[in-house]
């Protein structure tokens, strides 16, 4: 090959990155065949530093990138040297090329970070990159962990600025068995979403569902991080609530305004199921009054039809009805205080609907009643995302392209790859991946 045609071919692969030049190249039925050699001539010993001579030259091969969606080979030619010090204990040793190859690796240095990026930016399958790289799974997938086990936890860095974390509860496999715990606890830095910066980014998974799981977790980060924590968002499970209070005594608590509304919902749907059980002897059917409105019941008051609240008017002008008008009146208040666009005057509303609700609520009212002590037990949390503005909506988000990427993947069946693979697909790594 001539020195233009060496100029394109280098231009298209782009191994001036690496520091080699092509001298040839060939097509086989399976991969690109590239020939080429380093640019710098460098026959210093690594052992003592002394200059050696030219003794012969031998050919290491590496898996890089894919080449026109093929699949390629560098075959790198590089000089053997005699070290000339007899002082030294390296008798014969071969040029270095630490900027395209670890050590003893298969693949160029820059291959990590192709695999990293159709991981987390195309959201390929293990699989389809194994097969564009012309590696076997367990190959790629072992240095896509292992690269981002590096850019994660041996960053000294990775935990600075956190100061709000959300925790939430996710179901990572869905089979009985295999040891495992079936839960995992999801942590998350919030921090960027409140201080308006970016999205928030998944810290790490641990197994289990506890408040062991989160308070150990808590306890083996350091002091600095601990105390640089404001602000603890979760739903409403007491176990994660006493873990953050017994490890970051500083940080409030808030309980997520999706989970308090949920719950709202909840009660609502059940007084709704009693009452028909009770007046018409039945599961809801299609034609029944209280089950025609099952779903116009749960939406905000603000974005009903007028044809809607027209059905809502007729089933609530039955007597009967009474305990299911009054429990979604409840309910409506609960998300009216949340979309209240004065943070004050909706945490004063909130205030005064739990408060109306703790206690004396008529034994009819079962479910109202229930929803009321709840409530009323956690107002603190639940008052306190008035004032922090922090939610657990980012992780449950997290939450939801998790679930994704078990589909991706076709299920999981080790939790530490698990985890690794989440990191790459929530762990906001694209700057560390594109700087590899």
């Amino acid at each position: 090959m001539n020195q233009t045609t060496n100029l394109v071919a280098d231009t298209i692969c782009r191994t001036v990155e690496l520091g080699v030049t092509i001298t040839g190249a060939a097509i086989a039925e399976r991969f690109t065949h590239i020939e080429c050699r380093p640019v710098e001539h460098d026959p210093t010993c690594p052992s003592c530093g002394k200059p050696g001579r030219l003794r012969d030259h031998v050919t290491r091969t590496l898996a890089d990138l894919p080449v026109v969606g093929h699949p390629t080979r560098l075959h790198i030619r590089l000089p053997r040297f005699t070290c000339g010090n007899d002082a030294c204990e390296v008798a014969v040793f071969r040029q270095r090329i630490d900027t395209v190859a670890a050590s003893k690796a298969c693949t160029t240095r820059r291959t990590a970070g192709w695999i990293l990026g159709r991981l987390a930016c195309d959201k390929m399958p293990v699989s389809a990159v194994a097969t564009a790289l012309g590696l076997s799974w367990d190959v790629v997938n072992s240095l896509a962990l292992s690269t981002v086990r590096h850019l994660v936890y041996d960053q000294p860095g990775h935990l600075d600025r956190v100061r709000v974390l959300g925790v939430d509860e996710h179901k990572w496999k869905h089979v009985r068995g295999q040891g495992d715990p079936s839960f995992v606890t999801v942590i998350v830095d919030l921090t960027p979403v409140i201080d308006g910066t970016g999205p928030a980014r998944l810290l790490d998974m641990v197994p289990g569902r506890s408040a062991a799981a989160l308070k150990d977790w808590l306890r083996e980060r350091d002091q600095v991080f601990r105390d640089r924590v404001k602000i603890v968002s979760m739903d409403g499970f007491a176990g994660y609530h006493s873990a953050a209070k017994d490890v970051l005594s500083q940080a409030r608590t808030v309980m997520d305004p999706f989970h308090v509304v949920h719950l709202a919902a909840e009660k609502l749907t059940v007084c709704r199921q009693r009452v028909q059980q009770v007046t018409l002897g039945h599961r809801g059917r299609s034609g029944d009054p209280l089950y025609g409105i099952k779903r116009v019941l749960l939406t905000r008051e603000t974005l009903r039809t007028d044809k809607q609240n027209a059905r809502l008017e007729a089933v609530f002008a039955d007597e009967e009805h009474i305990d299911v008008e009054v429990t979604e009146r409840v309910y409506q208040e609960l998300v009216a205080a949340y979309a209240d666009s004065d943070k004050r005057a909706g945490k004063l509303a909130m205030y005064k609907v739990l408060n109306r609700i703790k206690s004396g609520v008529p034994k009819e009212l079962a479910e109202l009643a229930q929803l009321g002590r709840s409530l009323w037990k956690r107002r603190k949390e639940i008052l306190a995302y008035f004032d922090t503005g922090a939610s657990n909506g980012p992780v449950e988000a997290i939450n939801g392209r998790l679930e994704y990427l078990r589909g991706i993947a076709l299920g999981f069946r080790n939790l530490d790859h698990y985890i690794l693979r989440s990191l790459i697909h929530s762990g906001q790594l694209r700057e560390s991946i594109n700087a590899l």
